[in-house]
């Protein structure tokens, strides 16, 4: 008799215990996702979105196919391409500077604003000499 009552205390004593566990799992957890929400806060007072809008130059990062060659030295990115239409997805329909649209719409985190007047500054500045 005495032996059965000290298993059923020895099993209130565990319940007790997993009871603790659950409470405390429950506990990381929503600390957890406080922490998740306070990290995506801070990313977000940082972060600039990059707006895109009709008639901006882009360029479009080149993704080689399987077998091409991609070696360091090939171009990342090509253009420059004229945004012809922005969705508000982060989708944009590019076409040629000559006017031809491009087939596939293009996602937004393949794409680069393009500043022609930097590049005319910097080419002006080089000097050859032989």
């Amino acid at each position: 008799m005495d032996s059965e009552l000290e298993e059923v205390e020895w099993a209130n004593v565990r319940y007790e215990q997993l009871n603790l566990i659950s409470e405390k799992m429950i506990a990381a957890i929503c600390h957890h996702q406080l922490y998740q929400r306070r990290m995506a806060k801070s990313y977000d007072k940082k972060v600039r979105p990059q707006g895109f809008h009709e008639g901006n130059l882009v360029l479009k990062k080149v993704l080689p196919l399987p077998g091409e060659d991609e070696s360091k030295w090939a171009p990342n990115y090509e253009g420059p391409y004229v945004v012809k239409k922005a969705f508000l997805g982060g989708a944009l329909l590019l076409s040629i500077m000559d006017g031809e649209d491009l087939v596939k719409p293009m996602n937004v985190d393949s794409i680069k604003k393009y500043y022609a007047s930097q590049l005319i500054k910097e080419s002006s500045t080089i000097k050859f000499s032989l």
